[in-house]
């Protein structure tokens, strides 16, 4: 079975909200995105709303007929959101409020009172609950303990040290990924994947579920379109 696409559009609401206005239309590329052959929509609303902004997220909850994926750093604000959208999924993030990007997992020893009192809250709304993380088998053991369902392996070092030695490169991501599924967790995937590495990535980790792509891919659709674009993507998948 082929692993899911989640098109992360956070790049299109950060096109948008540099111009003002709707254009380009969010809901639009949105649906556009479905139609085009996406598994799903991912979302990650930050508290500046320097792309996403929080009425995007009840606004696409309306038209959104694929998975719904909504990222974030689960403070009260976020995770109210969240329990008013139900989205079939939620990532949590470990992210400061002025990172750049998400760029590290949870410490899910450190964290573990306040991830499952989170992640308790969360299913009550009736939400799958993904946790970013890092090839570390004890923090992920741990995610499992305080009822994750899901793990998103943080995939930023293996883009960055694939064209040098792509087997290294993976390597942690393999036993991490065949740890999860011993224990009990599905796996997701994303950050900096890209139309070079998702091919081999998706080839060798096992148990893959879905990946979430944005940045590299609504790059690439500026010269291949969206439609063919999330067909490429689709195809390495």
């Amino acid at each position: 079975m082929s692993v899911k696409l989640s098109v992360n559009i956070n790049k299109v609401a950060w096109l948008r909200n540099a111009r003002g206005g709707n254009v380009p239309n969010l809901i639009q590329v949105a649906k556009d995105c479905e139609r085009f052959g996406a598994d799903g929509i991912t979302i990650h609303p930050r508290p500046d709303e320097r792309h996403i902004k929080y009425q995007d997220v009840y606004d696409l909850k309306n038209h959104i007929t694929t998975e719904f994926n909504i990222e974030g750093y689960p403070n009260e604000k976020f995770l109210k959101l969240v329990e008013a959208v139900k989205p079939e999924q939620c990532t949590l993030v470990p992210d400061p409020p002025n990172v750049l990007t998400s760029n590290a997992g949870w410490n899910t020893i450190n964290n573990e009172i306040f991830l499952k009192e989170v992640i308790d809250r969360l299913h009550k709304a009736g939400c799958r609950v993904s946790l970013f993380m890092e090839n570390n088998l004890d923090f992920i053991n741990k995610a499992k303990e305080i009822n994750a369902d899901r793990i998103e392996l943080y995939t930023g070092p293996y883009a960055e040290n694939y064209n040098e030695n792509k087997e290294n490169a993976i390597f942690d991501y393999i036993k991490s990924a065949e740890y999860a599924f011993k224990i009990g967790l599905s796996v997701n995937a994303g950050h900096d994947l890209d139309l070079n590495n998702l091919a081999y990535f998706s080839e060798k980790i096992p148990y893959l579920q879905e990946v979430s792509i944005g940045h590299a891919l609504i790059s690439d659709a500026l010269y291949y379109g969206l439609e063919n674009t999330i067909q490429l993507y689709k195809r390495q998948l």
